[in-house]
């Protein structure tokens, strides 16, 4: 069983990403529900929580249902990370990471994110501050490295280990890739045949179904999978992907009306937590990955993004559940 620290973790687990604008509390309250069995904040800005600022403030805001839940924080300024990991440690999450590997320009050019990938030296540092800074396990996501002409995830997956790192998740792209062509997984299963390796190692990239996760874990032997975008409008995947490795068959699609009251909660929980007028507007990009596939949806989701009236719109995702016409 892979444990962080002391938090025990089941076989092979599956891990919701950290992905900034996606993994808010009703996101994840989404995922947890379906089979999640460890998930992450947004990244936050360590620079963000020393200023105050109240949106990095927001996203520090983690729930029991949750647990265990770790709150993601990034930065290129040893000293800011060290205080960013102690107010991090005020809310109790269960685990601080780190991102080593967000390829966004507006974060790389701060020298944050992957843009730390080219300074192996200063990834040491600024992890080490962190691990000082806390009484909690510290974890590490990052990338291959910066581009092709140098992968140096070895290289980093020990000397992070040695800075007390424990656990260690891997997007198996390289900065330059940012998320397009097919993840190299090769690199992440070397990482974990590494005998110097005992942290767990997480691999993530392009898992998008059961059957990819199951070759996966066959292939590449790694501890357990991250799944990031494929969860987006499909919190199902996760126990979905469970029950295929422990049967070898496929649970029922999510049927129109669990897509509805899915979608549904999300709005609801999102109203909840972040005030109606914002919580109704954030909600808007989903609707379309929770009803993706669904014929003759247009005039419906046309309704749901125009909508601001949350009465109003639980009334057409009921609607939405019963019309005979829409087909999956």
């Amino acid at each position: 069983m892979p444990k962080i620290g002391n938090i025990e973790l089941p076989k092979f687990p599956l891990l919701l990403a950290p992905m900034e604008d996606v993994s808010d509390p009703p996101f994840r309250r989404l995922c947890k529900i379906h089979g999640a069995d460890l998930m992450y904040s947004e990244f936050i800005s360590s620079e963000g929580l020393i200023r105050d600022a109240i949106k990095s403030r927001k996203k520090l805001d983690i729930f029991d249902y949750e647990r265990p839940v770790g709150i993601q924080i990034f930065g290129g300024d040893e000293e800011a990370m060290a205080l960013s990991a102690k107010i991090v440690e005020t809310v109790q999450p269960d685990l601080v990471d780190i991102n080593f590997g967000c390829p966004v320009k507006k974060v790389v050019c701060k020298g944050a994110g992957a843009g730390v990938l080219k300074d192996i030296d200063l990834m040491v540092r600024l992890t080490k501050a962190v691990i000082e800074s806390t009484h909690l396990p510290v974890t590490v996501k990052t990338r291959l490295g910066w581009d092709n002409d140098s992968i140096n995830i070895q290289e980093v997956a020990e000397r992070l280990q040695e800075t007390g790192i424990k656990a260690l998740s891997i997007h198996g792209r390289t900065r330059a890739q940012m998320y397009k062509g097919e993840a190299d997984w090769t690199e992440i299963a070397k990482v974990k045949a590494n005998p110097n390796i005992e942290i767990p190692i997480f691999g993530n990239g392009d898992i998008d179904s059961p059957e990819k996760a199951l070759e996966y874990k066959k292939k590449y032997g790694v501890d357990g999978i991250m799944i990031g975008r494929a969860a987006i409008g499909n919190p199902w995947i996760f126990n979905q992907i469970k029950h295929f490795l422990k049967t070898g068959e496929h649970l029922p699609d999510p049927t129109l009306a669990e897509r509805a009251e899915a979608a549904k909660n999300h709005l609801t929980w999102a109203c909840e937590w972040k005030g109606e007028r914002t919580g109704i507007l954030e909600t808007r990009m989903h609707y379309t990955n929770y009803f993706k596939g669904v014929s003759h949806f247009k005039p419906y989701r046309q309704k749901l993004v125009t909508s601001d009236n949350l009465s109003e719109l639980i009334d057409i995702l009921d609607d939405v559940s019963q019309f005979e016409n829409l087909e999956i």
